[in-house]
C-alpha cells in the first residue's frame, strides 16, 4: 500500500490566476460597482465615491512594495461579492491605509442599513483581511519609573598596541554604534585601500568617526586618501565618547515583541488608580535590544509603571500595540458639528464603521489598526455584528468567524459589538480610548462567545444608552423619559464598563479591563431580550443562565470597580408610573441553573484566577446565588470583594457565595505617585509613607465586605491592612449605611493574616459611617469556625453593643467594636402592613435594659415595611412600636432547622382582635399551604392600658445547610388584627419588665482560646490573657501589653487599647506618652 500525500503551495489572493488590474485613479464622485463575476486587483492608491462589491465581483488589494491609500465613502460587499486582503496563509505584508471619509450632513443618501462611511457585509458578501501576524500585547516586566530615560552614552576606550586608524560609524538619530573597526594604515598601503573601501558603503547621512593611534599616516599619505578629513593625535590609548541625548527609553516585555518595528505606536496602561495615567510611545530602531526589549521615544514616562509582581499581586503595566500595516480609518473634521454630541465633546465623532449583515458568507479580520472609527448613534460601531445568529459551524460557519490582532483605539463608539450573535470569537483585540462600552454585548441573547486576551483602556462616557452616560449626560439627555423625569445617574446611568455582559454564557478568558471610567468587566441581565432581539427567549431565562468560562482576568484602574455581577436594564418604555428612559439601570438577581430551569440542580458560576488592583471603589462586587471564586488576588481596592446575596432572603434559597485560596493586600508597596490634580494622597501602609488612596485619606479601606449572606470565606490570606488614627483600614469590615439583614450563616475558616492591625472593624459613628443607626449596622455578625480570626474556634463576632446575641460570657474586643460570643442563631423576619412607617424596638428578656431599635429594611413610603434580626435561639423576646401597632404581622423563620424556637411577644393596643395563620410558602413555585387555623382571640389582659400577644414560633422541617427556609419552604406565622381607633403608640416596656424579665444564662458555653502554639507570632513570648472589667470580658488579640481605662466614679468602662509585642521596645515610651495624653473627667 502506497500513501501519498499532496502538498498545494499556497496562493496568495493577489497572485490568483484571472485577476484584472484596476487603477480607478482619483475621483470623489466616481460610483465604482464590481459585479457579475468580474474579479479585479486594486495595485495603486485611489479615490472614490463609493465602491459595491456585487453578484460575484471580487476586488483584491494587491500586496505591494509602495504604500497604497485607497479613500472612499464606503465599501459595500454585497451578495457573492469579496473583499481579500491577504489571507490566513498569505498576510499581507506592505502598508494599506482605506479612509472612509464623509460627514454626518452629506446630501447624498444613506444607506437603509448600513447609514454612511462603513465598509459593510451583506448577506452573501465575503471580507477576508488579513495583515501581517503581530504580538498584540503584553506585560512589562521590569518597573518604569517616571522621567526614567536612558542618554544614549556609549564609551569606547582601547589600547590598540599598534598604530593605525580607528572608525565608528554612528546613527545620528539614535545615536547608536552601527559598527566599528581600525586600520593599520601605518604599516600597510592594503590597509589604506580597505579603509578607502569601507568608507564608500558607509550609507550617506551616517556620521563617521575616526581616531588615529599613535601614528597612521605613513602609508595614507602616498595615496591621498582621507586626508581633509582626518584629524590626528598622538595618544596611546584610543577612546571615543558619544552622548546623544533623547527622551527614550527601553522597556522590559513579558515576551518577544513578534513583528513590533520602528515607527510602530504603543500605549502603557496606568497601575494605578486613574486610568488617565496610561501613556503612548513610539518605537525607535534598537539593534543592541534582544527579544523582549523595545526602545520608545517620546516624553519621558510621566508616571510610575509598575513591570513586577507587588506583595504577591501580579500588577504588570499591560503594552498594546496601536500600529498595524492595515489601517481603516474615519477620515475627521477639525472639530464637532451639528448634533447633539456636540454638547459633550469639542471634537468630530462621525467615524467610519464596519458592520455585518445576517447571511454573510464569510468574515475573518485579522492584523488590522481601527482608528476613528464609531458614531455616537445607534449601530455604527468600529466592528459591528448585528444579528447574525450562530456564526461558528452551529450556524455551518466553517471555519468559525473571527475577529483577532486588532488594534482599535481613539475611537467614538464602542470597540466591538456583538449584537444578538453567537459563537463569534474576539481574541487578541486591544481597545483603546473609547467612548461607551467597548467590548460590547447588547440585547441579551448573545451566548457563546468568547473574548480570548483581549485588553480595553481608557473607556470613556458615550451617549448612546443609559448605562454609556456619566452623570452630566443622564441629567441632560431626557429622550426616552416620560415627562417629569428627574434623573438618578449613580442609579440610572454611570456604568461605563470594558466588557459589558448582557448574557452570562459567555467566555472571558485571559482578558484586562485597564481603565474605565466606571467598570472593568460588568455581568447584567436583561429579563427578557431588548431591541431587535425581542421575543427570543423566555422572561428570566438570562437571570438563570450558568456562566461560560470566566479564567486568568484582570481588572485595574477603574472609578467603580474591578467586575460587577448585578443588575439589569429596564425593559419596558417609560410610562406615568416608571418614568426612567428604556434601558435604563434596575435591580436584577442572578442563580444560574442547569439549563437556565430554577427547577433544575444549581451550578455555580466559577471566577478563577481573577485580579482586581487599584479600583477605587471595589475589587469586585457580585451578587447572586452559587458565585464562586477561587484563587483570586485583590489589592490596593477601597473595598477588595463584596459578595451579595440575591435578595432580603436569597431568591434561590439554598445557594451560597464563597471565596477560596484568594489574597487580599490593603495597601501594597505600588505606593503611585503624587501628581498636581490628585487630592487623595495620605499617609499608609506599615510604614506610614505618602501614596495614592482609592477614596478619601479617611475612607474604611477593607478586604473582605460582609453584607448579607450566606457566604463562606476559606483559606484566604489578608496582608497590610493598617489602621490610622482616623481611618479605620480593616481585613474584615461591614457595607456602610446598611439597611439589610447580616446571616448568621456567613462562614469564616483557615484565614491567615500577614502584617495588619486590624482583622476586623465593625464601625462607629462618624464619617463615611455615618451615625451607625441604620438597621444591618446593629445586627452583623460571622461565624468564626475555625478561630482563625477571634482565636476562639466556632465562636461568632458580632456588633458590641446588639444585646439580643450576647451574654455574660461574651468577650469584648474594643478595637473590633465587636464581642466574641457562643451561641445558636437564626433570624425572624418581621413585615408588617398598615401602616408599614412605624419604628419597632425588639428586646430580649435576659436585657431588658438594652433594646434594639429598627427602623425596617425598606423606605417609609413603601406599602410595606420588613425587620429583619439575628436572635438567639432558645429565649425571649418582646416587640415594640412607635405608633399603633401594624394590623397586619407576617413573621417568616429564617435559618431555623427544626425545632428551633423563639418566644416572642408583640404589643398590642387592649381590645385588639386577631387571626393567626401558619403556613409554608414557597417562594420557587409561589404556593402556600396553611399548617394551622386559631379561631379570633381576645387578649386576657384587657385591664392594663397595653397588652402583649405571646407566640412560640417553631419550625418543624429540616433545612439544607445553606437556605433560609425549610425544604418544604418558608415557615411563617402571620398576625392580622383589628386595632381599635386612636390608639396610641403600643409600647409595653413597662408592662412587660420586670414581669417577663430572665437572668442571662450561657446555653453554649464559650470555646477555648487556641494555644498560642498554634497562632503566628513575630516577637516576644510575653502573654497576658483576657480579662474581665465590670462584667465585661476584654479581649487581647495580640500578645503583648494591654491597658484598660475606667471611669472613677462609675466603673464605666471608657476604652482599652494594646501594646503589641513586635514594637515592645518602644511600648515604655509608647505607655507613658499614652497615659500622660488620658483627660480627667
Amino acid at each position: 500500500m502506497t500513501l501519498t500525500l499532496l502538498v498545494y503551495p499556497t496562493v496568495c489572493p493577489d497572485r490568483e490566476p484571472g485577476l484584472q488590474p484596476w487603477t480607478p485613479g482619483h475621483s470623489e464622485a466616481h460610483h465604482v460597482t464590481i459585479g457579475y463575476g468580474r474579479k479585479v486587483i486594486l495595485t495603486s492608491s485611489a479615490t472614490v465615491h463609493s465602491i459595491e462589491i456585487l453578484n460575484g465581483g471580487k476586488l483584491v488589494i494587491a500586496d505591494s512594495y509602495h504604500p497604497i491609500l485607497l479613500r472612499t465613502k464606503h465599501i459595500l460587499i454585497g451578495n457573492r461579492g469579496q473583499l481579500h486582503i491577504g489571507s490566513p496563509d498569505c498576510p499581507y505584508k506592505g502598508n494599506l491605509t482605506i479612509s472612509l471619509f464623509g460627514r454626518s450632513d452629506d446630501t447624498d443618501t444613506e444607506h437603509s442599513y448600513f447609514g454612511r462611511k462603513y465598509i459593510g457585509v451583506g448577506t452573501g458578501g465575503t471580507l477576508e483581511i488579513h495583515g501581517e501576524k503581530k504580538l498584540s500585547w503584553t506585560f512589562l516586566n521590569k518597573t518604569l519609573h517616571p522621567g526614567e530615560s536612558e542618554d544614549n552614552s556609549y564609551l569606547f576606550e582601547r589600547g590598540w598596541g599598534n598604530r593605525g586608524i580607528i572608525v565608528h560609524v554612528i546613527d545620528p538619530k539614535t545615536g547608536e554604534v552601527l559598527h566599528n573597526d581600525r586600520f593599520d594604515t601605518y604599516r600597510s598601503k592594503e590597509e589604506s585601500r580597505r579603509l578607502a573601501q569601507y568608507v564608500d558603503v558607509v550609507d550617506n547621512g551616517m556620521i563617521l568617526a575616526m581616531v588615529v593611534n599613535d601614528e597612521g599616516s605613513n602609508n595614507l599619505e602616498d595615496s591621498g586618501i582621507l586626508k581633509p578629513i582626518l584629524y590626528y593625535t598622538l595618544r596611546p590609548q584610543a577612546s571615543i565618547s558619544i552622548e546623544h541625548l533623547s527622551n527614550s527609553t527601553v522597556l522590559e516585555l513579558a515576551e518577544p515583541a513578534e513583528g513590533w518595528g520602528p515607527g510602530d505606536r504603543l500605549v502603557l496602561a496606568s497601575t494605578d488608580y486613574s486610568m488617565h495615567q496610561a501613556e503612548e510611545f513610539t518605537i525607535l530602531p534598537c539593534p543592541a535590544c534582544g527579544p523582549t526589549q523595545v526602545k520608545v521615544q517620546g516624553e519621558c514616562p510621566v508616571f510610575l509603571h509598575m513591570g513586577e509582581e507587588v506583595d504577591g499581586v501580579d500588577m504588570r503595566a499591560e503594552v498594546g500595540l496601536l500600529s498595524r500595516n492595515i489601517l481603516v480609518r474615519g477620515e475627521m473634521e477639525p472639530g464637532c458639528y451639528g448634533n447633539e454630541a456636540c454638547k459633550f465633546f469639542a471634537f468630530d465623532t462621525f467615524g467610519g464603521h464596519v458592520k455585518m449583515e445576517r447571511g454573510f458568507k464569510s468574515v475573518h479580520v485579522s492584523g488590522v489598526e481601527l482608528q476613528h472609527m464609531g458614531q455616537q448613534s445607534m449601530g455604527h460601531y468600529p466592528v459591528h455584528f448585528h444579528m447574525n445568529g450562530d456564526v461558528d459551524q452551529k450556524g455551518g460557519y466553517d471555519p468559525p468567524t473571527s475577529v483577532s490582532d486588532l488594534s482599535i483605539h481613539h475611537t467614538f463608539s464602542r470597540c466591538v459589538t456583538v449584537h444578538g450573535s453567537n459563537g463569534l470569537l474576539v481574541k487578541d483585540v486591544v481597545g483603546y480610548d473609547a467612548l461607551g462600552h467597548c467590548f460590547f454585548t447588547e440585547d441579551g441573547p448573545e451566548e457563546r462567545n468568547t473574548f480570548d486576551h483581549c485588553l480595553g483602556l481608557m473607556i470613556r462616557a458615550g451617549t448612546l444608552l443609559p448605562s454609556d452616560r456619566d452623570s452630566k449626560m443622564c441629567r441632560d439627555i431626557t429622550q426616552g423619559a416620560f415627562p417629569g423625569y428627574v434623573a438618578n445617574p449613580r442609579q440610572d446611568c454611570s456604568a461605563t464598563s470594558t466588557f459589558w455582559i448582557a448574557n452570562p454564557n459567555n467566555n472571558l478568558i485571559n482578558c484586562a479591563a485597564a481603565g474605565s471610567e466606571e467598570t472593568g468587566f460588568w455581568f447584567l441581565f436583561h429579563h427578557v431580550p431588548t431591541g431587535a432581539s425581542e421575543g427570543m427567549y423566555s422572561p428570566g431565562r438570562s437571570e438563570h443562565t450558568p456562566m461560560g468560562q470566566f479564567t486568568n482576568n484582570r481588572a485595574h484602574s477603574n472609578y467603580r470597580a474591578g467586575m460587577i455581577l448585578d443588575n439589569g436594564v429596564k425593559t419596558t418604555q417609560a410610562n406615568d408610573k416608571d418614568k426612567r428612559p428604556f434601558l435604563s439601570l434596575v435591580g436584577a438577581r442572578y442563580g444560574p441553573h442547569q439549563d437556565a430551569d430554577p427547577f433544575k440542580p444549581r451550578v455555580p458560576a466559577l471566577i478563577h484566577h481573577f485580579v482586581a488592583y487599584k479600583n477605587q471603589d471595589h475589587g469586585a462586587w457580585l451578587r447572586g446565588g452559587d458565585v464562586w471564586l477561587d484563587d483570586c488576588q485583590f489589592a490596593d481596592n477601597g473595598i477588595g470583594l463584596t459578595l451579595a446575596s440575591g435578595g432580603t432572603f436569597p431568591d434561590d434559597d439554598g445557594s451560597r457565595q464563597e471565596v477560596k485560596n484568594s489574597l487580599f493586600v490593603g495597601e501594597s508597596e505600588n505606593r503611585g505617585m503624587p501628581i498636581p490634580d490628585n487630592r487623595i494622597w495620605g499617609p499608609g501602609g506599615p510604614d506610614l509613607n505618602g501614596r495614592t488612596l482609592p477614596r478619601g485619606v479617611d475612607f474604611p479601606i477593607r478586604g473582605m465586605q460582609i453584607y448579607d449572606g450566606p457566604i463562606n470565606v476559606q483559606n484566604c490570606t489578608f496582608r497590610k491592612y493598617i489602621a490610622l488614627d482616623g481611618r479605620h483600614t480593616s481585613a474584615f469590615g461591614f457595607r456602610l449605611n446598611n439597611s439589610w439583614q447580616s446571616c448568621p450563616n456567613n462562614n469564616v475558616t483557615d484565614i491567615t493574616f500577614d502584617d495588619i492591625t486590624s482583622r476586623v472593624f465593625f464601625g462607629e459613628p462618624g464619617p463615611w459611617f455615618n451615625k451607625m443607626q441604620m438597621d444591618g449596622d446593629k445586627t452583623t455578625i460571622f461565624h468564626d469556625v475555625d478561630g482563625s480570626v477571634s482565636e476562639y474556634p466556632g465562636a461568632f463576632l458580632v456588633k458590641e453593643d446588639n444585646w439580643l446575641l450576647r451574654h455574660p460570657d461574651c468577650i469584648d474586643v474594643p478595637d473590633w467594636r465587636a464581642a466574641i460570643c457562643s451561641g445558636h442563631y437564626a433570624q425572624i423576619y418581621i413585615q408588617t402592613r398598615n401602616p408599614a412607617s412605624l419604628n419597632m424596638q425588639m428586646v430580649k428578656d435576659e436585657y431588658p435594659d438594652r433594646p434594639l431599635t429598627l427602623e425596617g429594611a425598606l423606605g417609609k413610603r413603601k406599602h410595606y415595611q420588613q425587620f429583619q434580626p439575628v436572635v438567639t435561639l432558645g429565649k425571649g423576646y418582646t416587640v415594640h412600636w412607635d405608633q399603633a401597632a401594624p394590623a397586619e404581622i407576617t413573621v417568616w423563620l429564617i435559618n431555623f432547622n427544626r425545632n428551633d424556637w423563639i418566644n416572642v411577644g408583640f404589643c398590642y393596643p387592649p381590645g385588639t382582635t386577631f387571626t393567626i395563620i401558619s403556613d409554608i410558602h414557597n417562594r420557587l413555585t409561589k404556593q402556600t399551604r396553611k399548617t394551622g387555623v386559631e379561631s379570633l382571640l381576645t387578649l386576657s389582659l384587657l385591664c392594663l392600658p397595653l397588652s402583649l400577644l405571646f407566640l412560640r414560633v417553631k419550625a418543624h422541617n429540616e433545612k439544607e445547610d445553606f437556605a433560609f427556609c425549610s425544604v418544604k419552604g418558608c415557615e411563617r406565622v402571620k398576625i392580622t388584627a383589628v386595632i381599635p381607633k386612636g390608639s396610641g403608640p403600643s409600647d409595653c416596656m413597662t408592662q412587660a419588665y420586670p414581669l417577663h424579665a430572665e437572668m442571662p444564662i450561657v446555653d453554649v458555653p464559650m470555646p477555648r482560646k487556641l494555644p498560642s502554639a498554634k497562632l503566628v507570632r513575630t516577637a516576644l513570648s510575653l502573654l497576658v490573657t483576657s480579662g474581665t472589667v465590670n462584667g465585661r470580658k476584654l479581649y487581647q488579640p495580640d500578645d503583648g501589653v494591654q491597658l484598660t481605662v475606667m471611669d472613677g466614679h462609675d466603673g464605666r468602662l471608657v476604652e482599652s487599647k494594646g501594646f503589641r509585642n513586635s514594637i515592645l521596645q518602644g511600648v515604655p515610651a509608647q505607655i507613658e506618652s499614652y497615659v500622660n495624653n488620658l483627660t480627667d473627667q
